[in-house]
């Protein structure tokens, strides 16, 4: 697909992340890949995916868009979504049609900003594309001036700087919407039905919706707790 056919096939529609971690139970390739193939009988548009493993056993099983990631921890940073260039070149050679990378105003790894890597990532990969996960405005309009693709929401609440917002981040998708020319991907806090509904009418090109569909641990836990308040 071009770029043009992939922004297409996700405008309005749902994509579902299909990650686990090392911590949790459903951590394997062959899980992942059969929770995009789920994801993909319902009707999903996309998956967004961590780590070459899980992109490439997705990728057998599903003939979907995937915005790929690579969570990886460094010590010098707080920075864990693509942070450097090697998870770049790693992701581009699995064939992601969408890179995501983190886009906050931290520092990355060896005290690299965002600005000096993305020109750095850009320049290497012209046609790629590439979706800032944010967290606050400024962020998405640095990341819109130095060419990205698509900005996301993901980090919203995620940062020191936006604990306590409230999720979905509806005004930061207005605010992108208005005042921003790229498409936006309300990412972050979908639990229902009626959150993927309003982070639409806040105008959102598409949307990721994860731990409600795809992390049965976590949604067991919300069960859980609601039982505090009948005890």
């Amino acid at each position: 697909m071009t770029n043009k056919e992939i922004l297409k096939q996700i405008k309005g529609g749902l994509i579902v992340s299909c990650q686990a971690l090392p911590t949790e139970p459903l951590y394997d390739s062959y899980i992942m890949s059969k929770m995009a193939w789920a994801a993909y009988l319902g009707g999903a548009v996309g998956i967004r995916a961590n780590t070459v493993v899980d992109i490439k056993a997705i990728k057998e099983k599903v003939d979907l868009p995937v915005i790929g990631i690579i969570k990886q921890d460094y010590d010098d940073s707080d920075v864990y979504i693509t942070p450097t260039m090697k998870e770049v070149d790693a992701l581009v050679e699995a064939g992601c049609e969408i890179i995501a990378v983190d886009a906050t105003n931290r520092l990355r790894p060896n005290g690299v900003t965002f600005e000096e890597f993305f020109k750095e990532v850009r320049a290497k990969y012209p046609n790629q594309l590439f979706m800032a996960d944010t967290s606050c405005f400024e962020e998405g309009k640095l990341a819109a001036e130095l060419g990205i693709d698509l900005v996301g929401t993901t980090m919203a609440g995620y940062t020191p700087y936006t604990k306590g917002r409230k999720l979905p981040d509806v005004e930061l998708i207005e605010r992108y919407v208005g005042e921003l020319d790229v498409p936006v991907i309300a990412e972050g806090g979908i639990w229902v039905p009626d959150d993927l509904k309003n982070v639409y009418k806040a105008g959102a090109f598409s949307a990721v919706c994860g731990t409600a569909i795809t992390r049965p641990m976590d949604i067991t836990k919300r069960f859980v707790r609601a039982l505090e308040d009948v005890k």
